[in-house]
Formats: C-alpha cells, structure tokens, sequence
C-alpha cells in the first residue's frame, strides 16, 4: 500500500501544471481598476491627510480613463471568445456592460469628489476647535472619507467582473468583491450616522442572505449539470437524467440572489431605506452601476444557462416583473422623501428592464442594454440635483422643502424637471426611448406573457407620472417655504455631473440611434 502511494504521489509531482491561458487585453479593465484601488490603499496609508482627497480623486479619474481605454481596445483587437479557462466571456453584452458600468462610474465620481466647504458635504462631519474663546464656538469642517475612493474601485472591478463571468463560481466571487464596498459605501455619510449605518446594517444582512442563496442555488446546480460553467448547465438542461428538481431548485435559488441586486418585487425592501440613508453620491453610484451590473448578470444567466427551460422560468419570473412594476410605481405615489421616491421609481424600472431580458431574443438583449445606459445617466443626474439642493441641516430631501424651488434656483429645477419628465417616459428623453424598445422587443415574441408585461408597463408608467408631476408642479406653481433650502455653492464637479447625465438624457431621446446600432451589435452571448 505504502509503495502504491509513492508511486502516486511521484506521479502526481511529476506531471506538467497547465496554467489557463489569459487574455490580459480583454481582462484589462478588471486588471486596470483592481490596481488603482490597491493604489489607493497605499496612499490612504502612507499619504498626508491635506492631500489624500486630491491624490484619490486624480488616481480614481485615471484608472476609469485606463480601464474605459482597454474596453474600447478589447471590443476592437479581442476575438470573441473565452479566457481564463472559460471562467471570462468576452463578447458583445460583457464589453458594452463593462463600457457602461465605467463610464457612469466616472460620472458618479465626480459627485464623491466635490468638496463643500460652505455647507459641508455627505462624507464630512462637523468638529469643534479645542480652543478657547470666539475658535471654541466657530465650525469646521474635517475632510475626510478618502477611503471612499480606492472602495468604488474595487466596486467597479468587481462589476466588470460580474457582468463577464460565464461560471457560476467566478459570479459568486465576483458578487462578493463588489457588494462588499458597497456596505462600507453606505455608511460613510458622517453628517447622518446613525440613519446611514442603519441603512448599511440592512443592506450588509440582507445581502448575506442573497450571497447565501446564490451559494446553495450554485451547489444544486453543479449537482444536476456536474459544472459551473453556465454552458455545461445549458447542455445538461436538454438530455440530463438527474433529477430536474436540482435545476428548478438551484435556479430559483439563483434568481433570489440575482434579483435581490435588480431590486425586482419581493427581494426590493431594502432599497428605499439604503437609497435614503446612504450618501448621496453612493446612493447614485449603487443606482446606476450596481443596476447594470446585476441586470447583465440576471441577462448572461438567462440566455446563456437557462435558455431551453425557458417556458418553465418565464411565468415566474413574468409575474416578478409585473408585481415589481406594480408595487414600485403604486408606492412611489405615497412617498414624501425625494430620495425614497426616486428609490421606488428604481424598483419601477428594474420591472421594465425585466420586460426585454424575457422576450428571450437579441432585440430583448439590445434594448436591455440601451435601457440600463440612459437610465444610468438619468439617475446620476438626479442624484447630482437632489445633493445640490441643501439647507442649514444638509439636504433637503423632504418635498415640502423643494416648494417654490424654481423661484429660488430656476437652473436646477429646471433640469430636475427635465429628468423627471424623462423618468416618466416623455418624448424626446431617454426615458421614452428606451421604453419603447423593451416593449417593442416584447411584444415581437408575440408570448401572451410579455404582451400581459407590456400591458402592466404602460398602465404602471402612467401612474408614476403622477409623483413627478406632483414635484414639478411643487417646484413651479407653489409659494417658496420660509428659510427654504437653496442650491449650495458647491464646485465645477457636481454640475459637470449634472449637464453630463442631462445632455445624455436629451442625446439618447432626440438621436438614439448610434447606440441603439451598437447595442444590436453587442446582443450575441458567447454559448
């Protein structure tokens, strides 16, 4: 027995190790940004505490710039194919998903890096001098917070990870890397503390519960397919023996996590009370790039692995998106807080975005895409204006202070007021756009489940008008309150993101078409 073993372990130690073959072009991008976050963390330790803000930001700003140069350089020079062994897919949806997650990263950026001197801003705390005198009763402020910078990095890395994972063990890690920075994220906000812990408690233990969920619904599925890889789980799906209560359990374990992420009705709970409670330029970072990144996920598990159970999965998941457009635009009606109205009308839209990932084609896929893009602007820009609009206690958030705001700030209502119509799906916004595309590509599968969405789609997007209309009409016709809130005079940074997402928000509505063209060029999954 003793030689047997010997000779075995000879043999084992003497056999070739095969590294997988790396395509360091087409995982440029994760490289690019898992790097300027490390970098970021060596200079939260060893830089001086006046410099850090600005040594953060610039190296932030660089290695989005980088990590957006090698997508465009990998859409271009990269075959379409895997790497990594398979674990990586590089193809249309994961380059145009990482394209997206990085650019609307820099523009959320821009918010985490404004600095408010005046009014103080949503990573700064007050402190008092410990002097005597006239300085024992003056306020400063101490900057702080920089560690903010190298954790959306590693967000960001975490995201272009995600959207381009074709096994199910690389998504779960993936998952982690960047919901992990997400709950310190959330509660940074050093001026509300309590509410912003609160908020990041929340989401951290109802997070844990997904990631769980992901990790049982992946070990039922490996059970039925004998792999992770989503390809092996699409083969096993036609002609397997296993018993295909592993598939349908692992897959609705799956889709608990991955919804849990899209914010989709009944995993949505912990969103308005983590959109109100975090910062408000995270709050806009998690609204726009953690929705693109989970969609693309939901997107590469559904065309990809699950494809040929289709018609087992589309009536759950059909009856998800109709309740998630339901209870998120009834609810949005009742809300007082801007940012909980803007929370719900997030769960309104995940449901849209869940009408073209089900019409099960690549016009579905396209229009998903372009969706997940114009909204991300759109959000952003909102965000930029609610931080914008601030009083003596910080931002106004509550609607009866934005009373009589065009008066006080006609610039800013302004554009709130064209983003909200944008939101309500008005023409000549991105709103309408992207709308009509994933209902277009639903109703094209003629399938009496995305005719009843696209029903469910028009009559919810009807009644979401209502709430923005009620604040237009509040900013507008009503009288200014008393001590109302004013624009702070916050810095270039802030209103660049604003006009960014604005701009964006018109371009996409008035002239779709270029990336309308190359969203249908990047709708082909890689099998």
């Amino acid at each position: 027995m003793s030689t047997a073993v010997q000779m075995l372990a000879q043999e084992t130690l003497t056999q070739e190790i095969r590294l997988p073959a790396l395509d360091y072009l087409a995982m440029g991008p994760m490289l690019v940004l898992f790097g300027g976050a490390c970098l970021g963390i060596l200079i939260e330790a060893f830089a001086s505490r006046r410099s850090r803000p600005f040594l953060q930001f610039w190296l932030s700003l660089i290695a989005l710039v980088a990590a957006l140069v090698t997508v465009v350089r990998a859409a271009n020079n990269s075959p379409r194919d895997f790497t990594a062994d398979t674990a990586i897919a590089v193809d249309g949806p994961a380059l145009f998903l990482q394209g997206t997650v990085i650019v609307l990263g820099m523009v959320a950026l821009l918010l985490m890096g404004e600095r408010r001197i005046d009014k103080g801003g949503p990573f700064v705390a007050k402190a008092s001098l410990p002097v005597g005198g006239e300085a024992d009763r003056r306020q400063v402020r101490e900057s702080g917070a920089t560690e903010v910078f190298p954790l959306t990095l590693f967000a960001l890395g975490g995201m272009t990870l995600f959207v381009a994972a074709n096994d199910l063990l690389t998504m779960f890690v993936a998952l982690e890397v960047f919901s992990l920075p997400l709950y310190l994220l959330c509660a940074l906000a050093r001026r509300r503390r309590l509410i912003s812990q609160e908020a990041a408690l929340k989401y951290f233990l109802l997070g844990s519960f997904a990631s769980a969920f992901f990790v049982f619904g992946a070990a039922l599925l490996y059970g039925f397919a004998g792999t992770f890889r989503l390809g092996g789980i699409h083969t096993a799906a036609l002609g397997s023996t296993v018993n295909p209560l592993l598939l349908f359990g692992g897959v609705a374990l799956i889709a608990v996590a991955l919804l849990f992420k899209v914010a989709a009705v009944p995993f949505h709970v912990w969103t308005p009370d983590v959109y109100q409670g975090a910062p408000t330029p995270v709050t806009a970072f998690m609204a726009a790039c953690t929705k693109v990144a989970a969609v693309g996920a939901l997107l590469r598990v559904l065309y990809v692995a699950l494809d040929r159970v289709r018609w087992d999965i589309e009536p759950v998941i059909g009856a998800v998106a109709i309740l998630t457009m339901l209870v998120g635009a009834v609810l949005a009606v009742t809300q007082t807080d801007i940012k909980r109205l803007l929370a719900y009308s997030s769960i309104a839209n995940a449901g849209y975005l869940l009408v073209g990932a089900l019409a099960f084609s690549r016009e579905g896929v396209s229009s998903s895409l372009f969706y997940l893009a114009a909204y991300g602007f759109t959000v952003v820009a909102a965000f930029a204006a609610v931080s914008l609009v601030r009083d003596e206690d910080g931002e106004a958030t509550h609607l009866s202070r934005w009373a009589g705001l065009g008066r006080r700030s006609p610039m800013v209502a302004t554009l709130f007021t064209f983003l909200l119509l944008a939101f309500a799906g008005i023409p000549l916004t991105s709103g309408f756009t992207s709308k009509f595309a994933v209902f277009s590509a639903a109703l094209g599968t003629s399938g009496q489940w995305q005719v009843a969405m696209v029903i469910a789609g028009v009559v919810t997007s009807m009644v979401l008008a209502f709430p923005y209309l009620r604040v237009v009409v509040m900013m507008w016709l009503s009288e200014p309150v008393e001590n109302g809130p004013v624009v702070a005079s916050a810095g270039t940074l802030t209103w660049t993101a604003l006009w960014v997402g604005a701009v964006a928000t018109l371009a996409l509505g008035v002239y779709p078409t270029p990336v309308l063209d190359l969203a249908h060029q990047a709708a082909e999954f890689l099998q």
